[in-house]
């Protein structure tokens, strides 16, 4: 198969499909689409949510379709994906697979119920997003996929451990897809931010005061915001760049856990144990 000009844009007028379009990073995503004169499908959970990010599309020049879905449900992304192309107006080319919910807790806490929930909307809805999409773009020789993980994805952090899975295995997903679609002209990114300043601590399941420590790092800690964060990763979309970590704390835990793994872990325990007394 010939090689795929480095030059051809994925971001730019793009029939684009965001899930979790109705705040936080999947806003930025649609608002930064529709500066780059994309039509956006804005799929959110919350049909007034969707709505608020297609009305800001409009605002920004691009088009903009409010679509209601659970995209932890198979039947109801798979209605999503047959209608997305007549929503459109013409063929999807990009899909941002980014809907989350948050979950924390030890092993042996977290309820089976919170498990499933976690595992429906963080990586099942990925995994529909891949499984209906993939195809039809290698068989147009164009197209994009980004797919928000997290570093909770491999930084590993304790009492995180449900959510750190579903992060983990769309990270694994996202790097398997992107071989299987070498030089189809398909192109592949997967997100691994840190914190960024988002409603999912809010409507996440977490014990409450984890929930308060988590709603106070968020807001001081937070090294970037999800504007840029959705900036930087439409870029490395049409560079074809598959890892993008937009935080220099998550590039350094990155580094840190491949030159170092045992070291990292042993770090890792260490200072959760000295943090817990």
């Amino acid at each position: 198969m010939a090689k795929v000009s480095s030059l051809r844009t994925y971001s730019r007028g793009a029939a684009a499909l965001v899930t979790g379009a109705g705040s936080g990073i999947g806003r930025s995503f649609a608002c930064e689409l529709a500066r780059r004169g994309s039509s956006v499908l804005c799929v959110d959970l919350h049909a007034e949510r969707a709505e608020e990010t297609a009305a800001l599309v409009e605002q920004l020049g691009g088009r903009g379709i409010p679509y209601t879905c659970d995209v932890g449900k198979e039947d109801q992304f798979a209605a999503l994906a047959e209608q997305a192309d007549g929503l459109l107006g013409r063929p999807t080319t990009l899909v941002v697979n980014n809907a989350g919910v948050g979950v924390g807790g030890c092993i042996g806490d977290v309820s089976l119920e919170d498990w499933r929930w976690c595992l429906d909307v963080n990586l099942w809805g990925v995994i529909y997003g891949c499984h209906h999409f993939a195809p039809r773009f290698k068989a147009a020789g164009y197209g994009g996929i980004i797919n928000t993980a997290s570093a909770a994805g491999f930084a590993a952090a304790p009492e995180m451990t449900t959510y750190n899975v579903t992060k983990s295995a769309v990270l694994a997903l996202s790097e398997t897809l992107s071989a299987e679609l070498a030089r189809t002209g398909v192109h592949v990114s997967v997100l691994c931010p840190t914190i960024v300043p988002t409603n999912i601590i809010n409507e996440s399941r977490f014990p409450s005061d984890r929930k308060t420590f988590a709603a106070k790092a968020m807001e001081k800690w937070a090294f970037t915001n999800s504007g840029e964060v959705a900036h930087m990763t439409l870029d490395a979309l049409d560079r074809n760049q598959l890892y993008v970590l937009p935080q220099w704390d998550g590039r350094l835990m990155w580094r840190f856990k491949r030159v170092a793994p045992v070291t990292y872990a042993r770090t890792l325990g260490l200072g959760y144990r000295l943090a817990a007394g």
